[in-house]
């Protein structure tokens, strides 16, 4: 492992344990084994090390779900693998992962997040459009707001950074699987739902209520939301 590399993974770990506010240079050299001085050399800030670590998993995510929109599998069959592929991230790249999504908003680079904001559109923009493909070909419902939908999954995967670890006694395939389950299916085990309202409505493919023409759409929710900081 290079020097360069052993800083990356050292920071990581410290960025994922105790947040980027609480980590000082001299806490990555501490871990590292050098100087503060030293590292120095090889990065000029800790928003240069946390871009570092942020960009290349940023650019591996959008290049695996490139390689699911490109296939001839059916769009129920993309959904699980863009869903398994997002998720497959957190192992073996889980720290890298859960850096970031929690901590992208402390760059301050500008040149640095216009990279990772193209990444992300790019990113968001294959997800809203599998979701369209599988509408057009009778797979997902056609009522939903397809932007609505990719948002609200997106969401729901990233939200694992908040209390996924794998040291825990469930294996990311389970919960890739369940996820999955959730998007194409609901909860709903019958053919109708009961709303509480005294009326049944059909569940919803996606898991996702659908958009009213005329309501303010929702913002392009960037796959690097902000996630609070486990415990």
């Amino acid at each position: 492992m290079s020097r360069q590399t052993e800083i990356l993974r050292r920071a990581t770990e410290l960025f994922e344990r105790q947040g980027v506010t609480q980590t000082s240079f001299g806490d990555i050299a501490q871990a590292v084994g050098i100087t503060r001085e030293a590292i120095y050399y090889h990065f000029k800030s800790k928003e240069e090390i946390l871009l570092q670590i942020i960009l290349p998993q940023s650019s591996s995510l959008l290049m695996a779900l490139r390689g699911v929109q490109a296939t001839e599998n059916s769009s129920s069959d993309k959904l699980r693998q863009a869903v398994s592929t997002h998720l497959g991230s957190y192992n073996p790249q889980y720290l890298e992962m859960t850096v970031m999504l929690r901590d992208k908003h402390f760059l301050q680079d500008q040149a640095g997040l216009a990279k990772l904001r193209q990444i992300w559109r790019q990113y968001t923009a294959i997800w809203i459009q599998l979701i369209k493909e599988g509408q057009a070909a009778g797979e997902f419902n056609s009522t939903l707001d397809p932007e609505l939908a990719a948002n609200g999954i997106l969401g729901m995967c990233n939200w694992v950074s908040r209390w996924y670890s794998p040291s825990q006694n469930i294996a990311i395939e389970e919960v890739s699987q369940t996820f999955f389950s959730l998007c194409l299916n609901g909860l709903a085990t019958g053919a109708e739902v009961s709303t509480g309202l005294g009326r049944a409505s059909p569940p919803l493919s996606l898991g996702i209520t659908p958009s009213r023409r005329g309501e303010k759409k929702v913002e392009n929710a960037e796959l690097t939301q902000t996630v609070p900081r486990r415990p």
